[in-house]
């Protein structure tokens, strides 16, 4: 037999051109997301808010200098140390009924927790109120370590003689 007869099939040769696949479905249009009106906005920041003046407000009304209404810090009474938060609820008292220098006798470390709170606040709620971004209050790792070092320090001194102004 000649090469004439022989057939050659396109499949098999080295020179085929595969066959182009099928094109992909489309996929389903996205439905829009509503613009979130400024209520709704403003309630994660509104609702936070509230609860720590409800917690203000609870802890200015109930004092805490009185014994019975709270209870006592385990650390203090195990041990007899000054942990960061001990004098917190007195702080809180005295700073609800506008007396900052007896809050900071208190505890001091805890007024500037206020005065970041507070400022963290303001903050989320204008940016609320004008559609922008939610805050981020995300420290990195030598933030965090310097927080930490602050209330160890804090904790140190107002446990030494020489640090008995910061002691509640």
């Amino acid at each position: 037999m000649s090469g004439e007869n022989q057939r050659v099939d396109a499949p098999h040769s080295p020179y085929a051109v595969p066959p182009a696949p099928a094109p992909a479905p489309a996929p389903a249009p996205v439905p829009p997301v509503p613009p979130r009106g400024r209520l709704r906005r403003l309630a994660s920041p509104g609702l936070t808010l509230a609860a720590a003046g409800l917690a203000f407000a609870y802890v200015g009304t109930v004092d805490p200098n009185e014994p019975g209404h709270y209870p006592v810090c385990p650390l203090f009474r195990l041990t007899g140390i000054l942990c960061p938060g001990c004098g917190g609820l007195r702080s809180a008292h005295a700073f609800a009924h506008g007396d900052l220098i007896t809050a900071l006798g208190a505890n001091a470390l805890a007024v500037v927790g206020y005065f970041v709170f507070a400022g963290f606040m303001i903050l989320w709620l204008v940016r609320a109120g004008r559609g922008g971004p939610t805050p981020r209050f995300a420290l990195r790792r030598p933030h965090w370590w310097a927080v930490g070092v602050l209330a160890l320090v804090f904790v140190v001194v107002r446990n030494l003689p020489f640090g008995t102004a910061l002691a509640p």
